[in-house]
């Protein structure tokens, strides 16, 4: 009988390369046994490879262009961002059209959804807030159950104690996994979908593979249980990750590039700026100032008004990709992760291009980024691309996606150098990740070579039966099910309340998270 439940099992920045390895060296029993009985190959992520954006890509099978998520911050017309949540996310996750559903550990979930099921939202969760879990009483009764519980670690507390940061990540995860069970403790459910970031976490700061290993086998673990789970509970399981993993050498500043062209002006010291500077008042120092003396800056932020934490940013001199930025010289600048903007003036309040000289700025900015070398090495350090071909069915997507070549991590602060060091950061997100289906639906001892992000819905829908939406990008991956019968497509409605647009929370703890790991400056 084709089953009518599936789980989703989501390990954040797994690649392809070390668990193929690890599995046929025999060092990852439960992988070996979906190699075997199952199908497996290498998942391709977005682009760009990157946490915010592929997993509302998987959740809802659709582009960015249409989930609307490109990056953990939400880029404004005035030159500042937000913290982006699942209130920005358009599209439709699979627990909107499944249910009940049992969500776990998702990043980007967070305010919580109000469907037929549980939620527990995961990465850019600010606090065990009224927004952390659905129902609201399930926050209480984790803080019962699990009494450590925490939704991510201040990774800034890790760059120079690798040996703590194992420590601690195991112990986040172990609760992570309790978590699980709990959710496990039912028989209710059509869709079970949870996630493991720790191992993300942990190659960031520690690249050593034994490290890695010993960590993968903990994974391996978590999976041998949950193949058992699904097997009782005759489902499919679809094990993926969001993106793959590789190491670094250099990192590299594209804004620097951008200001050495002559494309990006920092703010001016004509002002009162300069005058602070030349007495030692950055944004740097002053953070070590309210450490000093005792003030929560968390606290401090929260009760000041946005305008005025904005206009003070503005004034006290740093290197931040913003506020230290003089848009109204500049026509190009670089933010997030890898997103490269033309500062058009039909755009943003302080544009500088003409819609008419858009393509031409564009036509030099890749001329510049391609041919532009690191200093040291003479290797070539970028390449571009278009944010039309990427996301052409939202016209305020970047106009660029910056993509690192081997061995380059980008980051966007305004650097006096076009290339340093890595410091604490030892590797970053590549491609390919990995994907895994097993149960009643999935043909034994299958490969499939051409698997991506947004075909993880469609084919997990139709392996239990259910219509495609009409508005999924992704394919049906139907060389790897034993069902007869095509895929039908619908247009298909969700069941379920989309969180407010609105939040009030404070993201501070949030940024700290992402800044450890070199997600924003």
């Amino acid at each position: 009988m084709q089953p009518t439940k599936a789980f989703v099992l989501g390990l954040d920045g797994v690649p392809w390369n070390l668990v193929e390895r690890w599995a046929e060296d025999g060092e990852l029993e439960h992988f070996a046994t979906l190699f075997e009985e199952g199908a497996s190959g290498p998942l391709e992520s977005t682009t760009p490879p990157q946490t915010a954006l592929a997993w509302p890509s998987i959740a809802t099978g659709v582009r960015a262009d249409t989930h609307g998520i490109y990056d953990f911050q939400t880029l404004q017309d005035n030159y500042t961002h937000r913290m982006a949540t699942s209130a920005d996310r358009g599209g439709t996750a699979l627990w909107e059209y499944l249910s009940p559903a049992m969500v776990g550990n998702v990043p980007m979930t967070y305010p919580a959804s109000e469907f037929d099921g549980k939620m527990v939202t995961g990465m850019m969760t600010p606090e065990q807030n009224d927004g952390f879990t659905h129902p609201p009483e399930l926050r209480d009764e984790i803080r019962r159950s699990i009494p450590e519980y925490e939704i991510g670690l201040k990774w800034t507390e890790y760059a120079d104690e690798p040996a703590a940061l194992v420590e601690d990540l195991q112990a986040n995860v172990e609760n992570r996994r309790e978590l699980m069970r709990m959710l496990m403790n039912t028989d209710d459910w059509r869709l079970f979908f949870f996630v493991y970031t720790a191992p993300d976490r942990l190659q960031h700061l520690n690249w050593d593979e034994d490290v890695i290993l010993e960590h993968y086998r903990y994974l391996d673990d978590i999976l041998g249980e949950v193949i058992a789970y699904t097997e009782r509970q005759n489902a499919n399981l679809f094990v993926v990750s969001d993106h793959g993993f590789g190491p670094i050498s250099r990192v590299a500043y594209p804004n620097r590039l951008l200001e050495r062209e002559g494309y990006l002006a920092r703010a001016s010291d004509d002002s009162g700026r300069g005058v602070l500077e030349r007495l030692g008042v950055t944004k740097a120092s002053v953070e070590r100032v309210l450490d000093g003396v005792g003030i929560n800056q968390t606290k401090l932020v929260e009760v000041l008004p946005d305008e005025f934490t904005d206009a003070v940013a503005r004034q006290v001199p740093g290197d931040h990709p913003l506020y230290d930025v003089d848009f109204d010289a500049t026509t190009a600048f670089f933010h997030g992760t890898s997103h490269l903007y033309v500062n058009r003036a039909d755009r943003f309040e302080r544009g500088t291009v003409h819609p008419n000289d858009v393509e031409t700025v564009k036509r030099q900015l890749r001329e510049t980024f391609e041919s532009a070398v690191d200093p040291e090495t003479g290797d070539r350090l970028f390449d571009l691309v278009d944010g039309e071909d990427l996301f052409p069915r939202d016209d305020r997507s970047p106009d660029f996606i910056v993509k690192g070549r081997e061995g380059y991590l980008i980051q966007s602060a305004l650097s006096d150098r076009l290339v340093t060091e890595t410091g604490a950061m030892e590797a970053t997100h590549d491609y390919e990740g990995i994907f895994f289906a097993g149960g009643p639906s999935i043909a034994a001892n299958t490969r499939v070579d051409d698997a991506t992000v947004y075909d993880v819905a469609p084919t997990l829908l139709h392996s239990i039966g259910e219509p495609i939406p009409e508005q999924i990008d992704g394919r049906v991956l139907e060389e790897i099910l034993t069902i007869d019968s095509p895929p039908e497509r619908q247009v298909l409605e969700p069941s379920t309340e989309r969180p407010s647009s609105e939040t009030d929370d404070d993201f501070q703890d949030v940024e700290d998270r992402l800044r450890g790991l070199g997600y924003i400056e």
